[in-house]
C-alpha cells in the first residue's frame, strides 16, 4: 500500500510542477495548437495554446511507477515486472508517435500532422512489438502478460490455439493491433474539448486501477477466499493504472476550460495505448468496452456520420464527434464536459458491478 501512495504522489507532483514549466518552454518555442478549420468557430480562438501537454503525463506516470518500483526493491528486494515494463511501453511507443503527430503540425503550422498511413504504420510496428513480447517474455509470476485469445473477463471465451500455436499468435498480433488502433483514436477523437479526454480518462483509470488492486487481493496462489485471478503482477497494473489517473488529475488543473494546455496527440495516443494494454494484462479485452464506454460512443458517433454522410450525403448529426454536436446544440462548452464525465463515471460503475457480480458468481457465494 505503501508503494502505491509513493506513486500516487510522486505522478501528482510531477504533473502539477511541470506541467506549468512545459506551458512557459512551449511559450517560448512557440509550439502553439492549431485548430481545425471544419470545427465549431468557436474553437478558433483557442488557436495557438500551448501543446504537447501529453509530454508530462507521460512522464508522471514512469516517474510514479519508477518511484513505487525503487521503494519496493529497496525495502523488499522486488525486482520490476516485465509486465509493467510492457504496459509502459505500449504507453511511450504510442506516445512517441503523438509526438511526432504533434511536432509535425507545429513544424508545418496546421491542424494536420502525420498522413493516416504513416500513423497507421507507425502503430502498425510498436503495436506487433508488444504483441509478441507479451507472449515470450517470462514474468516474475509465472502467468503470461497476455492471453492468445478474447476475454471479458479472466479466462478467454475465444481462444486462438484452436489451430496450433503459430495461427494464435498470428491472430493475437492481429487482436492486440485492433485494440490498440481502436482505443488511441477512440481517445484521440474525445481529445476536443478543454478537459473532456483528461477527465474521461482519469475516470476511466481509477477504474482500472480498482480491478487491477481486487485481482492482486485474489490472485492465484494467494490464501483469500473466492475465485482468483491467473494476472501477471496485478500489483504493478495497480500502480500504473493509479498514477495515469493522478497524473490526469493533475494536469487537469490547467487543462480545464480555458485550457492552458492541451495534451495533444501525445497525450490521447498516450492514454488510448495505455488503456489497451490494460484490458490485455488484466484479460478484461470486452470489460473494456463498458469501462471506456464515453470514448466508445464518440468513435462510433464518428463512423456513423461519415458512414451515414458518404451512402447518402446527409448527416446525423451537426457535428462529429458527438461533443460537437452538442456544442452546436448551443450547450456550453463547460457543460458538455461535466455531463459526458458523468456519462463516462456510469460506465464505469457498470463496469465494477459486472466485474464484481462475475467474480461473486465465480466464487459461488
Amino acid at each position: 500500500m505503501i508503494s502505491l501512495i509513493i506513486g500516487i504522489m510522486v505522478s501528482l507532483v510531477v504533473t502539477i510542477v511541470g506541467t506549468p514549466l512545459l506551458i512557459k518552454l512551449v511559450h517560448k518555442l512557440n509550439y502553439g495548437q492549431y485548430i481545425r478549420q471544419d470545427g465549431p468557430k468557436s474553437h478558433l480562438v483557442k488557436r495557438g495554446t500551448p501543446t504537447l501537454g501529453g509530454v508530462v503525463i507521460n512522464l508522471a506516470v514512469v516517474l510514479g511507477w519508477c518511484s513505487s518500483a525503487l521503494y519496493r526493491f529497496l525495502t523488499r528486494g522486488e525486482v520490476p515486472s516485465w509486465s509493467a515494463v510492457l504496459v509502459l511501453f505500449a504507453m511511450l511507443s504510442m506516445g512517441f508517435l503523438g509526438f511526432i503527430d504533434d511536432f509535425a503540425k507545429v513544424r508545418k503550422k496546421q491542424s494536420e500532422g502525420l498522413t493516416v498511413k504513416g500513423k497507421f504504420i507507425g502503430q502498425f510496428i510498436l503495436a506487433t512489438i508488444y504483441a509478441v513480447l507479451a507472449l515470450i517474455l517470462p514474468t516474475k509470476s509465472g502467468f503470461p502478460s497476455a492471453q492468445t485469445g478474447m476475454s471479458f473477463i479472466e479466462k478467454p471465451f475465444f481462444s486462438f490455439e484452436f489451430a496450433g500455436r503459430v495461427v494464435a499468435i498470428v491472430l493475437f498480433v492481429i487482436w492486440v493491433n485492433f485494440l490498440m488502433t481502436a482505443w488511441t483514436n477512440a481517445i484521440n477523437l474525445t481529445d476536443g474539448l478543454d478537459g473532456l479526454a483528461a477527465g474521461s480518462s482519469m475516470i476511466a483509470f481509477i477504474g482500472y486501477a480498482i480491478i487491477a488492486f481486487w485481482e492482486f487481493y485474489h490472485l492465484k496462489g494467494s490464501d483469500h477466499p473466492g475465485f482468483t485471478y491467473a494476472v501477471s503482477d496485478p500489483l504493478d497494473l495497480t500502480i500504473i493504472a493509479a498514477c495515469a489517473a493522478v497524473a490526469c488529475f493533475g494536469f487537469l488543473w490547467y487543462n480545464s476550460n480555458p485550457a492552458s494546455i492541451f495534451m495533444g496527440d501525445t497525450g490521447s495516443l498516450a492514454l488510448g495505448g495505455l488503456f489497451a494494454a490494460m484490458s490485455i494484462a488484466t484479460h478484461t479485452e470486452f470489460l473494456a468496452i463498458i469501462l471506456g464506454g464515453l470514448f466508445v460512443i464518440e468513435t462510433m458517433s464518428d463512423i456513423i456520420q461519415v458512414g451515414y454522410f458518404k451512402m447518402t450525403h446527409k448527416r446525423v448529426f451537426k457535428m462529429a464527434p458527438i461533443h460537437h454536436h452538442f456544442e452546436l446544440k448551443g450547450w456550453p462548452e463547460v457543460k458538455v464536459v461535466v455531463r459526458f464525465w458523468m456519462i463516462e463515471m456510469l460506465f464505469v460503475l457498470i463496469a465494477l458491478v459486472l466485474f464484481y457480480g462475475d467474480w461473486v458468481a465465480r466464487s459461488g457465494l
